[in-house]
């Protein structure tokens, strides 16, 4: 009897799923919205909204950076020509056409963070759809909860003191690592020896004010020439950093293995690098120990999925970067890590948190370093519309881009 039940509910289900499947074929993008949001800091975020005909919507956010924000919008406005009138279903065909056909092959940072935008969107659709997170359509979960590190924690902290009071009230709000970049003055590939011992004097004041439990991941943010990451590698080395990002520029690989192959401290790239083509090299030439790329910028979560398993016989581990917003961008990054394998942990921005606290019906909560896995369908985050027009659009202040006259030798 009670097999029979079992059976019967079953098929139940089976039918229930493809009367889904067959009028998902039928269901078409009637629009494509943009809406910026402005956090007070930072930058502009820019999230996507598609709409359908059965009334399914589905939330996306693409990267954004100061100055550039309104040419990925540009992007997504361009692109929704092509998919208002398809079925949201199609992700993949969609994302590999646009490439070919609309971008003629020829990539580039402003376009790959529209389409991300856009592709989160599809995917949160086709959840909210068949009524499961994302992650399930994706192979199912690898773990339950997600680990983070803190990012943007020291606010203005200059000195090492000011880095070290900062660190220690992170900890004690429940993050058990800290990401920060301890060189100071501008982007710069040559810089002095007072330089360096002043990066080298911020991780040592971290480290002695957290103690060795803590995770201290040094960002350098594509600054070095080789001779000078490999040096500062050299000195920081007995503060046992969780990582060393981006020592060199991402896309000069051979520079990049060179600063790996002489130094003891696990080396990480990818923010910067887009779709598969761009890590391949990566592995082959054994350039990184982990890779970060980013949901929002990469090509969107079915290609960071991709990279990951490209990413996997190198024996290479993943941390997807994420300076987006604590909203979409990170509900989108938590569905993929939780059903990559070799993920490693991810990036939460604390000065973030707040405004987007304010936007989000049910916010992710950090909890001892981890985030519990979405459980709602699609991403499994709802935005308040009305709280986001409270924050519109806003142009910041000019950066201060140095003159020829200021650059010493």
């Amino acid at each position: 009897m009670l097999a029979r039940y079992s059976v019967s509910g079953a098929l139940g289900r089976i039918e229930f799923l493809t009367t889904k499947v067959k009028r998902g074929i039928a269901l078409k993008v009637t629009d494509v919205k943009t809406f910026f949001v402005n956090p007070g800091v930072s930058k502009n975020w820019l999230f996507v909204k598609v709409e359908t005909d059965e009334g399914i919507s589905g939330w996306g956010e693409a990267y954004t950076i100061w100055d550039r924000d309104k040419s990925i919008e540009a992007y997504v406005n361009h692109i929704k020509r092509y998919l208002i009138g398809r079925s949201p279903l199609n992700i993949k065909h969609f994302t590999h056409v646009m490439y070919d056909d609309y971008a003629a092959r020829r990539g580039a940072m402003d376009y790959y963070c529209a389409i991300s935008g856009i592709e989160q969107a599809l995917w949160d659709i086709v959840g909210r759809w068949f009524n499961t997170p994302v992650y399930n359509l994706l192979g199912g979960a690898c773990r339950d909860k997600i680990r983070v590190y803190a990012n943007y924690w020291h606010g203005n902290a200059c000195t090492p003191e000011e880095f070290a009071e900062k660190a220690i009230e992170t900890v004690k709000g429940g993050f058990t690592a800290l990401k920060f970049d301890p060189f100071p003055g501008p982007w710069r590939t040559y810089i002095s020896k007072q330089e360096e011992k002043a990066a080298v004097e911020v991780v040592r004041a971290i480290r002695e004010a957290v103690g060795s439990d803590i995770d201290l991941l040094v960002e350098v943010h594509r600054r070095l020439a080789p001779m000078h990451a490999v040096r500062v590698a050299r000195m920081i080395e007995e503060f046992e950093p969780f990582w060393y990002e981006e020592p060199v520029v991402a896309d000069n690989i051979e520079a990049l293995a060179e600063v790996r192959r002489n130094i003891n401290l696990p080396v990480v790239t990818g923010e910067t690098l887009y779709t598969k083509s761009a890590f391949r090299q990566v592995f082959e030439k054994r350039a990184a120990d982990i890779i970060n790329p980013d949901v929002c910028n990469c090509g969107g979560i079915l290609e960071l999925k991709e990279i990951a398993a490209m990413a996997e016989p190198y024996h290479v581990v993943v941390s997807p970067h994420n300076f987006n917003s604590t909203t979409i961008g990170l509900a989108a990054t938590l569905n993929v890590s939780a059903c990559i394998p070799n993920f490693l942990i991810t990036e939460y921005f604390l000065n973030f948190k707040l405004r987007g606290d304010e936007i989000t019906v049910s916010p992710f909560k950090v909890e001892d370093g981890y985030i519990r896995i979405p459980q709602g369908p699609g991403l499994g985050l709802e935005l308040n519309e009305e709280a986001m027009a409270r924050y519109p659009y806003h142009e910041f202040a000019k950066r201060n881009i140095r003159q020829y006259y200021e650059e010493g030798p």
